[in-house]
């Protein structure tokens, strides 16, 4: 395609052209600033772009194209899809503030210095799967539309993803330096591994952070949403916080060397496998409740009587009552509320008494709420009773509730005291009834 073949609104076709800065500006302006579908797939741009002011208004494909200097597309326009998989950028990119109808595709392409897409607009999407960004990264502000996509992507250095609307998944993904994410929407970084800061803001939405790897300090901030951080590894110290109605819903086999959990939803929270459960930290949190009333079991003991207390969600699984979400749960700011989190059913129900019993007592001693380290204490004593079926705790149970239940006690007394004065009032009144009655006569 020769310069006199180029027109608004047409094909432009250039794949595998080497394109300077002057050259580049001599096709824009036969375009008069409107191509149409753009071909520049494998074209080595060797000098400055600079496309401000541009709309294309078809599909753009630069697909394997190469820029060798700063790569400007701030202030353009896209009507259609673009397509930049396997580009490299050997100086700055800028998408800062541009707008893309259809949706954005940099599969594994290489940024190696700088990359701006703050404010940037993608009606349908972007996908970054298995790029580089050797430079800084920021996405702050930008709209996502159908969501993005960052599965095995690199950061090589600081990533701010601040106040983002819309869904992006970082599965897999590595992030070499810190990483400041803020979503509104859903956000997944699961199987991901951070060396740096990761800190993550999420609002009305969930976070899926499973079997993630973190060697610095980690920040959760959830505003009406909830996390799952099943299998994840914390090295640094990390601290997950809720507003609103905020809940996580797994601790399943984490490692957390420090972990503090504040204001946050737990009532259908899975902690069966939790690595370090005296290195967590709980305060102001809701934990689900066991039904309480008298039941009859063809087992030992056959009447039971069960109170109120807070309990784990592996619990309720392990002996089979209802979903911790139909008990009302008591909320540390609004009294007793029904809990929202109904857990999944799935193998916790196998979980061993005994390592619930541990669970318990690791946690006991980390839950500010005075009554909830009680009825902890209270579990751990009820799970070593499961487990080892001894006597001697289903009789300490019966009579005294394990020494935490004493008007359990007072109950005992009492009916024994009962059970005295009766028998002593018997007693008397047949001596007495004995001591009324004439000696029969005797008859010579």
């Amino acid at each position: 395609m020769t310069l006199d073949e180029i027109t608004p609104g047409r094909l432009l076709d250039l794949r595998g052209t080497p394109i300077n800065g002057p050259l580049l500006g001599r096709i824009i302006e036969a375009t008069g600033g409107r191509p149409g579908r753009t071909r520049l797939d494998r074209v080595t741009f060797t000098g400055d772009v600079r496309l401000s002011g541009v709309t294309f208004t078809g599909d753009v494909s630069l697909d394997g194209a190469r820029f060798e200097r700063l790569a400007s597309f701030f202030g353009a326009r896209f009507e259609g899809n673009v397509s930049l998989a396997g580009a490299t950028f050997a100086r700055e990119l800028s998408f800062h503030g541009v707008r893309v109808r259809g949706h954005l595709s940099l599969d594994r392409a290489v940024m190696s210095r700088d990359a701006l897409f703050s404010q940037a607009v993608f009606g349908h999407g972007l996908s970054c799967e298995r790029a580089r960004f050797d430079g800084y990264a920021t996405f702050d502000g930008a709209m996502l539309g159908d969501g993005a996509s960052f599965r095995g992507a690199r950061f090589g250095r600081t990533l701010s993803f601040r106040k983002v609307t819309g869904h992006a998944g970082f599965d897999t993904a590595h992030f070499a330096a810190d990483t400041y994410l803020s979503v509104s929407g859903r956000l997944s970084a699961s199987r991901a591994r951070a060396d740096g800061t990761f800190d993550v803001a999420v609002a009305s939405g969930r976070v899926d952070l499973r079997r993630m790897e973190v060697a610095g300090g980690v920040t959760i901030r959830l505003t009406d949403s909830q996390a799952d951080l099943e299998g994840a590894v914390l090295r640094g110290p990390a601290m997950v916080t809720g507003r609103g109605w905020s809940t996580l819903t797994s601790l399943r086999h984490v490692d957390a060397a420090d972990l503090a959990l504040f204001g946050l939803d737990l009532s259908g929270c899975r902690f069966a496998g939790l690595a370090r459960p005296a290195a967590v930290r709980v305060k102001n949190c809701t934990f689900a409740l066991t039904p309480r009333g008298v039941r009859v079991s063809l087992r030992w003991p056959m009447l039971r009587w069960f109170s109120r207390r807070s309990a784990l969600a592996d619990e309720h699984t392990m002996r089979g009552w209802t979903a911790p979400g139909d008990n009302p749960a008591r909320h540390p700011a609004t009294g007793n509320r029904p809990t929202a989190q109904d857990p999944p059913a799935g193998p916790d129900r196998l979980t061993a008494p005994d390592r619930l019993a541990v669970l318990y007592a690791g946690l006991r001693a980390q839950v500010d709420d005075v009554d909830t380290s009680a009825d902890f204490a209270f579990a751990a004593m009820e799970m070593r009773r499961q487990a080892g079926r001894r006597w001697l705790l289903s009789l300490s149970w019966l009579l005294w509730g394990y020494g935490m239940r004493m008007g359990r006690a007072a109950a005992w007394l009492a009916l024994l005291m009962a059970l005295t004065v009766g028998a002593l009032f018997w007693t008397s009144t047949s001596h007495a009834e004995r001591a009324a009655d004439p000696p029969p006569a005797v008859h010579h």
